[in-house]
């Protein structure tokens, strides 16, 4: 379940503007309540009728990931997991590689497809970042192989998240751990935490580590990383701080009713997509574990609807595909259809 803050680094959390009472907090907006109650909760995980899984396999591409040495180039390899190429560095994000997202392999979210490339099978990676440390996004034996197979790899995480790694391993010298707005350099690319409005936490307590969205800005391109989110004005503000971005990966998946707060509908992510100024939005966190009650495809429906409508420019890769970002497709492949 990872590790808990203590001495230097509690002190330093004690320190920062997101912390208070104990914990961290986000910027403009407390939990909404929920729309529906725990016995509907329930219900609707037991009795709903949505289309929760494909019907068929998800197609994957399997092709090697070697490095390119100049552009930017993004390889979506499930849920939240991708690799960015940036001006030749390779940043690694939100890793997870288990079969299930959950603190243990026998029970909980099991994933609708395989990971397309094996640890082992990545080129050299830079940077590993974190953007908190739920399950789907933090996974401890992801985190263990990397350290163990590329000991030259630095990991890039929010406040308190080092106390997970170390516990697991990974030397203190390995990690750069920020605050919203603070960045570190890895191999000449910039990487800076920004806010999100989200939580976190492993177990029964509550938001003891930050959450994050994260800028990647290479000599001449830049990437922008949403993380897990609502919607907030901070994405404006981000947009403004450190835009324009070439690409943003941006959270599309896992809403519901119940959590208006934390994660983003499609038509939201459209809009964070927008208020950051990128030029084109890859969908990121759905297709991979069933986490909510909406059939699995229709966060890439509804993005495409309201992409079209904003004149917004979107990709949907299939898990694997690299993406150059300088010579995009014409329009979608529409892959996930004939599963659906």
């Amino acid at each position: 379940m990872g590790g808990r803050a203590s001495g230097a680094r509690a002190a330093r959390m004690a320190e920062s503007p997101e912390w208070s009472n104990g914990k961290f907090h986000n910027q403009q907006l407390r939990f909404a309540p929920s729309s529906r109650s725990i016995a509907g909760t329930v219900k609707e995980l037991v009795a709903g009728r949505q289309e929760r899984h494909p019907v068929g396999d998800v197609p994957l591409v399997r092709e090697p990931l070697e490095p390119r040495a100049e552009g930017t180039h993004v390889t979506w390899l499930g849920h939240s997991t991708a690799l960015v190429q940036v001006d030749g560095t390779v940043v690694l994000l939100d890793p997870v590689w288990s079969d299930r997202c959950s603190p243990s392999q026998q029970v909980g979210p099991h994933r609708l497809h395989e990971v397309p490339v094996a640890i082992a099978d990545l080129p050299p990676v830079d940077a590993v970042v974190i953007s908190h440390d739920h399950y789907d996004h933090l996974d401890m034996d992801s985190i263990k192989e990397l350290a163990a197979l590329r000991p030259e790899t630095r990991f890039v995480v929010p406040l308190g998240v080092g106390a997970h790694l170390e516990k697991w391993g990974v030397p203190l010298d390995r990690i750069d751990e920020l605050d919203w707005h603070e960045d570190t350099k890895v191999e000449g690319v910039r990487l800076v935490a920004t806010p999100a409005q989200h939580f976190s936490g492993r177990g029964l307590s509550r938001d003891g580590t930050l959450w994050a969205s994260w800028v990647i800005e290479g000599e001449s391109h830049k990437v922008f990383y949403s993380g897990d989110t609502g919607y907030f004005v901070g994405f404006a503000q981000i947009g403004e701080r450190y835009g324009p971005f070439d690409v943003s990966l941006v959270q599309v998946g896992a809403y519901d009713d119940g959590w208006p707060t934390i994660h983003m509908t499609p038509e939201h992510g459209v809009e964070a997509h927008l208020d950051v100024k990128a030029g084109v939005m890859m969908p990121v966190h759905w297709g991979t574990f069933n986490l909510a009650f909406h059939p699995w495809s229709e966060p890439v429906e509804r993005v495409l609807v309201e992409a079209e409508r904003r004149g917004a420019k979107v990709v949907v890769p299939r898990p694997g595909e690299r993406i150059d970002l300088s010579a995009l497709p014409e329009a979608p492949s529409y892959w996930w259809r004939s599963i659906t």
